[in-house]
């Protein structure tokens, strides 16, 4: 317990800058996304850089995935409206 002691204060408050920043990006972009903003928020202030990692992998790129697919059949969508309209 001696070694927490021993530790420079300026460890300590860029560590809280730290996760308070964590948690704090995590909450707004939750909340934006309309994902449990509550819980990201206070689980991105309890450790890093896990939260965000977790976050990223289960939020964020499923979302791009969707995303993704959503642009491939409006493009496909469009293709095919130009190719009847190339028929007529």
């Amino acid at each position: 317990m001696s070694e927490l002691r021993e530790l420079p204060v300026g460890l300590w408050i860029g560590l809280a800058a730290g996760l308070m920043l964590q948690g704090t990006l995590l909450f707004r972009d939750a909340r934006l996304r309309g994902r449990r903003a509550w819980f990201w928020g206070l689980w991105g202030i309890t450790g890093i850089p896990t939260p965000t990692v977790v976050y990223l992998l289960f939020v964020v790129l499923p979302a791009l995935k969707k995303q993704d697919q959503e642009d491939a059949m409006e493009a496909g969508q469009g293709f095919a409206a130009s190719k009847n309209e190339d028929k007529d």
